[in-house]
């Protein structure tokens, strides 16, 4: 019985090992002639996507040589673009292609759906600047938005910091560690500290590589903050309990800032009442009492 049943169990592997073999042949035989003879892969919906961006961007970047610009005005649209997260070379040709191509398809918009025929001159020239001046705007909209995020992710990574340079981590050591750690929850402040951290590792001093990052991201906390860093280096004081102590005033300050945005609410809930709640509530309280009032004196009767 026991001979039956290792035979019956060899004849099961071998006819289900023939059956995939025959079942997968076509499979492995393409696996081996790709090997043999490397062809290009097909491509894929995100290759498209990613071609197109990149044809965009170069038909953008042609429009750049237009517009007359000096070395200063370079310089400065390059430091804006950096606070606002921008490091490629080509963001500065994106950008000054962009104030060309923009104010030209809102021409044709406007052409196309015709609002320039009443006012040609009017929607022409709004169309144009406001496509001149449109990335202008845009820009200063991200360097805002990326400053906020800067300011409120700080106290956690002074924390973070704290901790790394208590348990016994030098202060560039805490920094890079802080980096890897809150690279998701506060992505914009750990890029910045990656290049402090890449800064000194190239051989910079540690004053300068915050002293950039101070540039970099034109934060007042931020400044303050490497001032004190500056100053503990040179004193010999304890960098825990500065950290400490800059991340303690940074909340009160949020705090003090919440405070004063409600109280600033109450003035701007002015405007919203007079205009709009009160007469809604006069028309619902006084409303019946006035017709009854017209009704009672015969007004508005045939």
């Amino acid at each position: 019985m026991a001979f039956a049943m290792f035979s019956f169990s060899v004849v099961f592997l071998l006819i289900t090992s023939g059956g995939l073999l025959l079942f997968y042949r076509e499979a492995m035989l393409q696996r081996i002639s790709e090997v043999i003879n490397p062809q290009k892969k097909k491509r894929t919906l995100l290759d498209t996507i990613q071609e197109t961006g990149l044809t965009i961007g170069g038909v953008v970047e042609r429009f750049d040589s237009v517009i007359p610009k000096s070395k200063a005005e370079v310089s400065i649209t390059m430091q804006r673009l950096t606070r606002a997260g921008f490091r490629n070379e080509s963001a500065v040709k994106l950008f000054y292609g962009s104030k060309v191509l923009i104010p030209i398809l809102l021409c044709v918009l406007a052409l196309v759906t015709g609002i320039g025929k009443a006012s040609p001159l009017f929607a022409y020239g709004a169309a144009l600047g406001l496509g001149f001046l449109g990335p202008d705007f845009w820009l200063g909209r991200k360097i805002k938005q990326r400053q906020y995020k800067i300011r409120k992710g700080l106290p956690d990574v002074l924390d973070l910091l704290i901790i790394c340079i208590e348990a016994g981590l030098s202060l560039d050591q805490a920094t890079a560690r802080a980096s890897q750690e809150l690279v998701k929850a506060q992505p914009e402040l750990c890029d910045e500290l990656t290049i402090v951290v890449l800064e000194q590792r190239a051989g910079r001093p540690r004053g300068e590589a915050w002293k950039h990052l101070a540039e970099r991201t034109d934060l007042d906390c931020i400044r303050s903050l490497v001032s004190m860093l500056i100053q503990s280096e040179q004193l010999g004081t304890s960098v825990g309990k500065t950290l400490r102590n800059h991340s303690d005033t940074l909340r009160v300050q949020r705090v003090q800032a919440v405070e004063e945005a409600a109280a600033k609410l109450t003035i701007k809930l002015l405007f919203p009442l007079v205009l709009f709640i009160f007469p809604a509530l006069f028309v619902v309280v006084l409303g019946p009492a006035a017709i009854q009032i017209m009704g009672s004196l015969g007004i508005g009767k045939p």
